[in-house]
């Protein structure tokens, strides 16, 4: 499940208060992260940035002699990944911590790491075909797209939306577990849906494989 508490990445240690300015930046150097937590015990006291370290007029004074640019940056252990990748994105965060109801701090989400659990989500690596499909947003029907689909012995892996606030239209992505995905574009535009674009893994299924492992190998540096 895509909740906060399984969206952590192990090994990201926080900061204490005695830590100084100049240990904040080796492990954010470390970590690969422009921000890290600050704890007390176990409450965490907030998000340091490297602006906010680089400010500091001596990089060996502890971090807790200095206010904290983003204090309320934090989700809850229940929190569904939504809310964290609207978090992060809304405070150009490249780390997020997570608490527990108690405000006790329990671990970090990292960008590369929630960028890994989302393409998992969006079976990413599996076989298949891509539709990109265009429409109004009144003309949107996911369980009669799915019936298309179905129709043809072929399931949805995942769904991608993306809609354009200055109009009612929006774009859908599929994910087919077919590699032959001829017959069902057939269907979709004798339904009159507007094929933009289609995809079929059948030609290059081993190299989009490997690009994906080596992006998350990239990720887990």
């Amino acid at each position: 499940m895509l909740i906060a508490k399984n969206l952590m990445k192990d090994g990201v240690l926080p900061l204490k208060t005695s830590d100084t300015g100049r240990e904040g930046l080796e492990s954010m150097e470390d970590y690969r992260v422009m921000h890290l937590p600050i704890v007390n015990n176990l409450a965490l006291l907030g998000l340091i940035s490297e602006f906010d370290i680089l400010s500091f007029n001596d990089l060996d004074e502890s971090v807790g002699n200095h206010a904290l640019s983003t204090s309320n940056a934090y989700v809850y252990d229940y929190q569904y990944v939504y809310d964290v990748m609207r978090l992060m994105y809304e405070l150009k965060l490249t780390l997020i911590p997570v608490i527990d109801i108690h405000g006790n701090y329990l671990g970090s989400i990292t960008l590369p790491s929630l960028l890994e659990h989302f393409a998992e989500s969006l079976s990413v690596a599996e076989p298949g075909g891509v539709i990109v499909l265009e429409m109004t947003s009144v003309d949107y029907s996911l369980s009669e797209i799915s019936k298309i689909v179905e129709s043809h012995d072929a399931k949805i892996l995942s769904v991608l939306m993306l809609t354009n606030p200055d109009s009612m239209r929006l774009e859908l992505s599929l994910k087919i577990n077919r590699l032959d995905i001829s017959s069902i574009l057939q269907t979709l535009i004798r339904y009159n849906y507007n094929v933009l674009l289609s995809f079929s893994e059948s030609d290059n299924q081993d190299d989009l494989r490997k690009r994906y492992e080596l992006l998350m190998n990239y990720l887990n540096i």
